[in-house]
C-alpha cells in the first residue's frame, strides 16, 4: 500500500516566508526561507510546496534564485509555482532543483501550455493548483490568486486539469485558507470522487484532526503551511497522531 504523505507550504512574497489568510500576505513569519527549509529536513515532511504569491511578474527572478538555494539544502521533493507562463521559466526552475511545477493560471490562460509541459517534463512533474471560493451560495474555481473566477464547478475544473496534463492537483480553498477550520472537507471529497490522479488538501489546518479528515475525505496527501511555522518538530507529531489514527505515513 502507498504511504500517504504529509507536505509542507512555503509562501513566499518577495524574500519574506508569509502567512496566508484567504490569500492575503501581510504577516511575514520567517524573513530567510532557507531557515524554514531547514527546519522541515528535521522534522520529517515528505515534500515541500513553495509558491510565490508576489503580484509583481519580476519577482519570478528572484524566485528562482530563492529556489535555487533552497534546493541545495532540501532532502526531500520540492514543488514549485507563481507566475509559471511560459516553458524557459518552467524550465529554469527544473534547473534549479525543483521536481515539480504548480500550475494555476496558465491552464485558464495557456492550456496548450500546460500540455506541452507535460508532454516534455512527464504528467508526474506537473501539479494543478484548484483554488475554490463559495459566492453568490455557488463554489466555483478561481484562478489568478483568487482574483478571476472561471465560472467552473470545482470538480469539472479539476476534470479539466487533469485532461490537459495535470498528474497531480493542489486543491485549497480560499474561504478556509488560514481561517483555522480545517479543510472544505465536502468539496474536497467531491474533487477526489471525480478525477483519477492524485490530490493534495490545502487550506485551513488548525490541529491534527484536519489532516485526518482530508485524508477521510479521500485525499492523497495532507498540506500545511502557516501551522508548521508556530509549532516545534509540529510535523513529527502530526504524523504521530496520523498512525495512531490507522494512517499509513513515513515515519523516519
Amino acid at each position: 500500500m502507498l504511504k500517504k504523505r504529509f507536505i509542507a507550504v512555503l509562501i513566499i512574497n518577495g524574500q519574506n516566508v508569509v502567512q496566508s489568510v484567504r490569500f492575503k500576505h501581510t504577516n511575514a513569519i520567517h524573513y530567510n526561507a532557507v531557515h524554514a527549509i531547514e527546519c522541515f529536513n528535521k522534522w520529517a515532511v515528505d515534500e515541500i510546496i513553495i509558491l510565490n504569491v508576489s503580484r509583481d511578474n519580476n519577482s519570478k527572478f528572484e524566485f528562482l534564485k530563492t529556489i535555487k538555494n533552497i534546493c541545495k539544502k532540501c532532502h526531500v521533493p520540492v514543488s514549485v509555482g507563481g507566475w509559471i507562463d511560459d516553458g524557459e521559466y518552467a524550465k529554469q526552475l527544473f534547473f534549479c532543483g525543483a521536481d515539480k511545477i504548480v500550475l494555476n493560471s496558465a491552464f485558464y490562460l495557456n492550456p496548450d501550455l500546460c500540455t506541452d509541459l507535460s508532454s516534455k517534463f512527464g504528467q508526474q512533474s506537473i501539479v494543478g493548483s484548484v483554488d475554490i471560493k463559495r459566492t453568490n451560495k455557488r463554489i466555483h474555481a478561481w484562478v489568478d490568486r483568487g482574483r478571476k473566477n472561471t465560472l467552473k464547478s470545482p470538480e469539472k475544473w479539476a476534470k479539466k486539469i487533469e485532461s490537459l496534463g495535470a498528474g497531480e492537483i493542489f486543491f485549497n480553498s480560499i474561504d478556509h485558507d488560514g481561517a483555522r477550520k480545517g479543510y472544505d472537507n465536502e468539496t474536497l471529497n467531491t474533487v477526489c470522487n471525480n478525477v483519477s490522479i492524485p490530490v493534495i488538501a490545502f487550506g485551513g489546518v488548525f490541529n491534527w484532526q484536519h489532516l485526518l479528515e482530508g485524508f477521510d475525505n479521500g485525499a492523497d496527501a495532507v498540506a500545511v503551511a502557516n501551522q508548521l511555522h508556530y509549532t516545534e518538530h509540529s510535523a513529527r507529531k502530526a504524523k504521530k497522531f496520523l498512525l495512531e489514527n490507522g494512517i499509513n505515513v513515513r515515519v523516519a
